[in-house]
């Protein structure tokens, strides 16, 4: 069975959002080689539909420097949760809506490697909700961003149980958790 597994850039006041304007002083190649493996590791992408939107204005016609990674963005199966979208026009992208959680299952059954989240805040708290997400893997970044999306709003409790953990040269903590 496929897992599906978020890795998240997060600040240490909990933001996600616009990680390219704080995490860029803390990206070395051990991160490098942690994201690079997450990638290798899935081959299907599970995205909200302000992440696609936002990847589907990019992807498609990088800047030079990002070609190595436009290859693999644009050719990797995509899966856009949404309620609003009613098509997904970058390549190999599909929506789910209606029954997500009886699509996800259906999908984690199928054979294949991970199910990849990038981003998309608001899916990684629905999925942590109803028990979909599998993994949750963090780079907590030693920063106070001071304002921004956070990936835990207040709410519901979701107990998690540290998997794995590892502190990068950065001081930036590598943790992987799972459901309690």
């Amino acid at each position: 069975m496929r897992k599906i597994v978020a890795g998240l850039f997060i600040s240490l006041d909990g933001v996600v959002e616009s990680p390219e304007k704080w995490h860029f002083p803390y990206f070395n190649d051990e991160m490098g080689q942690i994201v690079g493996e997450q990638m290798q590791a899935a081959d299907a992408m599970l995205l909200g539909r302000r992440t696609y939107e936002g990847f589907a204005a990019y992807w498609p016609n990088p800047e030079p420097e990002a070609a190595d990674m436009a290859e693999h963005m644009n050719g990797t199966p995509k899966y856009v949760v949404t309620s609003t979208l009613e098509t997904a026009s970058w390549e190999n992208s599909t929506i789910i809506s209606g029954d997500v959680a009886a699509q996800l299952k259906e999908l984690k059954n199928q054979p294949g490697k991970d199910i990849g989240i990038t981003g998309s805040a608001t899916l990684v708290r629905s999925l942590l909700r109803d028990g979909l997400l599998d993994e949750l893997r963090l780079l907590i970044h030693p920063i106070v961003v001071g304002g921004g999306i956070k990936l835990f709003a207040d709410g519901e409790q979701v107990p998690l149980r540290l998997l794995d953990s590892r502190t990068l040269e950065t001081g930036v903590i590598y943790a992987t958790y799972g459901r309690a």
